[in-house]
């Protein structure tokens, strides 16, 4: 009789073992550029080259102003780019904005914060690590306009949340940080232009650039020279210029050992141009 109900015992464990595993996997399984994956705040998605196989790598991309995690897909041309180079490609929401449509980010850490962004997006990282076997020491955090600020923004305020960062089209606002938590491994692009996102920055709300009060985007230049002082560069003056293709492109070398840093424009407005992803996971794949 014991026995018995020892067996019974056992084998509800591991039918309840089973139907765990089982809904775990049809969760991770369900998660698509379609279909949301969820964490504690808020929601991702993602999707994965053709026949992966072993821990593949990955960028992880923020969106701007007013878009969606699932709107990061209808850029074909980038998605399409991306999974080509064997790299899955994950793109958290934003929060919804009251009163309007569409989704944007708490950046600025001296403005109000809607959320945790930083915890959050560390979060989107631990889930697809954990659930979609993505490889821990190749993904990247990229991101366009406020979404490239935000990228900016957590490789000043925890730096070794991942391997490298790559912003476009968006960086910090004023005021400007006074200095970042570690050295970095990063990549900013900017359209020469770029008239939403001037290289000098623009002001948002106020009256003016001297106004204290202003809502203000920064001036990407001043950007560019703390990253040099992050990084430890020994001069301001880069290291290399180079065309590529349609990017002139800036790096400097003699900098901490292990950061990076690079620079590049291109003859363009606020839009991600052609070869951009291809330019900086060569770059990433090159450290």
């Amino acid at each position: 009789m014991k026995e018995a109900k020892a067996l019974q015992m056992i084998t509800k464990i591991a039918c309840t073992i089973g139907a765990l595993w089982a809904t775990t996997a049809t969760q991770a399984f369900a998660c698509s550029e379609t279909t949301a994956c969820h964490v504690e705040s808020g929601e991702y998605y993602i999707a994965m080259p053709e026949d992966a196989e072993g821990p593949v790598p990955a960028m992880v991309y923020i969106h701007g102003f007013g878009g969606s995690g699932d709107s990061v897909f209808r850029n074909t041309s980038m998605r399409d780019a991306i999974l080509a180079r064997g790299y899955a490609l994950i793109a958290p929401s934003g929060t919804k904005m009251e009163g309007r449509g569409g989704r944007n980010w708490s950046f600025h850490p001296q403005r109000q914060q809607g959320r945790d962004e930083v915890a959050f997006i560390q979060s989107v990282r631990g889930d697809v690590i954990a659930n979609h076997n993505i490889d821990p020491e190749r993904i990247m955090l990229a991101g366009f306009s406020i979404g490239g600020s935000m990228t900016s923004y957590l490789a000043c305020q925890a730096p070794d949340s991942f391997p490298a960062y790559a912003p476009i089209g968006g960086s910090f606002w004023r005021p400007h940080p006074t200095g970042c938590e570690g050295d970095v491994r990063l990549f900013h692009t900017h359209g020469w232009n770029d008239g939403t996102v001037p290289l000098e920055g623009r002001v948002i709300r106020g009256r003016d650039i001297r106004d204290v009060g202003a809502f203000a985007q920064g001036d990407v230049f001043h950007a560019m020279d703390i990253w040099r002082q992050t990084n430890d560069c020994i001069h301001s003056k880069a290291d290399r210029m180079t065309t590529n293709g349609a990017f002139w492109q800036r790096g400097w070398d003699r900098c901490l050992p292990g950061s990076a840093l690079e620079f590049a424009l291109f003859p363009g407005g606020h839009s991600i141009p052609q070869g951009w992803s291809d330019m900086v996971i060569d770059w990433f794949e090159n450290l």
